[in-house]
Order: structure tokens, then C-alpha cells, then sequence
């Protein structure tokens, strides 16, 4: 093992004990956000340093490589700094929609530690009233707008703040509709595109039909909504961007433009597929469903065939 590898090893399981310190901290205390900011939150501080080793890694096989967690819900703060570290990409902005309240997300720490510019877009108007007095809307230059996206909004909302067209970082995540957005977006062209995949859909061309109000419910519709990864990686075909690989938890599929690759290696989604590793709803005796019973809650379903273009039935 290397010295750098040793070191992020030492790095990885000092952020695991200051994690757990800095939340029986904040249980105790009761310390805010903003305060905890003020005294320099311990896992930004941690999150800058694995991001300093991480770039020096000018070559990697798999994005787990980079992974590390700050805000995200996984290891994407990982794999986002690594790329924005690695890549070229002139304007330092990005876009997040379905972002709840925005304490878990994948842009947030490109505030915190990189002073990016953001937007970000979500349907519920609480999360929105909390976005506005919460840390990141007082100490960075965050817009947020409340409002449900469809397909027929998406564009006049962002021209709507005049937000740069060619942001760095796109990431979608609506648990619905989110191959449709993407596809009816034609106002901005960023780098980077993060777009959360369901991977119970397998290799199939599959998204949920469009509907223009659709809203996941994790009882009733508890793995039936967005869109598989081959979906998504055709779109990307489409739109000019080349799929280069998802997080090790099996949600969230990375793409970049393609005169922004430089020596990154497109993918199939054959090759790239990642099994989801987490589970999004439990029985009542606390156990995971099985991968025979989340098929079985779909079936029945309407599904669109992105290559036929047609209407199926699972």
C-alpha cells in the first residue's frame, strides 16, 4: 500500500469517529448549522482533506476509487470533487432539483468547500422556507425556487433567475419523471450530469410513463418510478454526454459532456450497472424485501420502452 493510500485509509476511519462526535455534539448541545459553520464544522475540514488526496489520483477504474461522504447521501461528494478537480470546467456553477430540505444532497459541499454558485428547485414549499434561513442561503451565493418541475416548466424556471446555461454540474433527483426532464431540458448544457437511476429496472429501456403529476410514495409505489440506467444512458447518447460509471450504492449514474471527457472512458450500461445496495422501504419486522418480492410490487405496472416507444406492461 502507498503512502497515500495508507494515509486515506488513516483519513476515512478519523472521519467515521469525528462523525460520530460531532452528532452527539449536536444532540447535546443543540448547536445550529450556522453556528456549527461558524466554528468550522470538523466534517467539511475532513472532507477537505480526503478531497486534496483524492486529486492527486490523475487516473482511476472505477469512481468508488474517490468516493467519500460530507452532505450526499453516499460517497458522491467524493466522486464530484475528483471530476471538478479533474476535469476542465469553466463556469463554477451548478443546478440540484428535488433537493427536500438540502442537508442531504450532491451540491451542497461545492459550497461549502468551493464556493460554487448554485440553484436549486424543489416542489415542496417548506423545504424551500428552510433552504432560505438555513446556513447555505446566508454564507453562499444559493437561489432557490419552490415549485413542482414538469417537463413544460423545467426550462422557463431556470431562465427565470437568468442561472448560467452552461453550469458545471447538473444533478436530478426526483424519484419520478426524471428521464422526461432531463430529456425536455434544452436551456442549459452543463459538464457534468448526475441523474439517479433505478436499478430494480435492471438493463431494461424502461421509465415510468409520463405523468405530469406523478409523486413517489415508498408504500404504494415503493420501486416503481424513475428511470433504468440503459434509459438514461441512451438519453445521454442523445443529448451528447458519455456515461462513465455510478457510485457503489447503486443509485446515482454519472455523465459528462463529451468535448468536456478528456481521458475519462465511456462505458456501457452493461458494464457500468451497479446493484442497488440499500433498501428503500422495509417490512414490518424490520427486514429488506427480497429481490423476487420488489419485482413482484411492480408487476402489473404501465412502463415506456425508451427504444420502442411504446407502452409496456411489466
Amino acid at each position: 500500500m502507498n503512502l497515500v493510500a495508507k494515509k486515506y485509509n488513516q483519513i476515512k476511519n478519523l472521519v467515521k469517529k469525528i462523525d460520530l462526535i460531532y452528532n452527539e455534539l449536536n444532540k447535546i448541545n443543540k448547536v445550529s448549522e450556522r453556528e456549527l459553520y461558524s466554528y468550522k464544522n470538523p466534517k467539511v475540514n475532513l472532507g477537505q482533506i480526503q478531497s486534496q488526496l483524492n486529486s492527486q489520483k490523475n487516473i482511476i477504474k472505477e469512481l468508488s476509487e474517490v468516493e467519500f461522504q460530507v452532505f450526499s447521501q453516499f460517497g458522491d461528494d467524493g466522486i464530484i470533487q475528483w471530476l471538478i478537480n479533474y476535469l476542465d470546467i469553466p463556469n463554477k456553477t451548478f443546478i440540484e432539483f428535488g433537493v427536500e430540505k438540502y442537508i442531504e444532497s450532491n451540491t451542497r459541499f461545492l459550497l461549502f468547500n468551493d464556493k460554487w454558485k448554485g440553484l436549486v428547485i424543489d416542489g415542496e414549499e417548506n423545504n424551500i422556507k428552510y433552504i432560505k434561513d438555513d446556513v447555505v442561503t446566508y454564507f453562499f451565493n444559493l437561489q432557490s425556487i419552490f415549485s413542482f418541475i414538469t417537463k413544460d416548466n423545467i426550462n422557463e424556471l431556470i431562465k427565470s433567475r437568468n442561472f448560467d446555461n452552461n453550469p458545471g454540474l447538473l444533478s436530478i433527483d426526483i424519484d419520478g419523471n426524471d428521464y422526461w426532464i432531463w430529456k425536455s431540458l434544452e436551456s442549459i448544457n452543463p459538464v457534468i450530469v448526475i441523474s439517479e437511476y433505478n436499478a430494480e429496472f435492471g438493463l431494461n429501456p424502461w421509465t415510468i410513463p409520463y405523468i405530469e403529476n406523478f409523486v413517489w410514495d415508498k408504500v404504494s409505489n415503493m420501486y416503481y418510478w424513475g428511470a433504468s440506467l440503459t434509459a438514461l444512458c441512451d438519453l445521454a447518447d442523445q443529448k451528447g454526454y458519455s456515461f462513465i460509471g455510478c457510485n457503489s450504492q447503486g443509485n446515482n449514474a454519472y455523465f459528462i459532456r463529451n468535448d468536456k471527457m478528456k481521458e475519462l472512458k465511456k462505458i456501457s450500461p452493461e458494464d457500468g450497472f451497479v446493484k442497488a445496495k440499500f433498501s428503500l422501504n422495509r417490512k414490518s419486522n424490520g427486514e429488506q424485501y427480497s429481490d423476487l418480492e420488489k419485482r413482484n410490487s411492480m408487476l402489473g405496472k404501465d412502463i415506456y420502452n425508451t427504444r420502442t416507444n411504446k407502452i409496456e406492461r411489466i
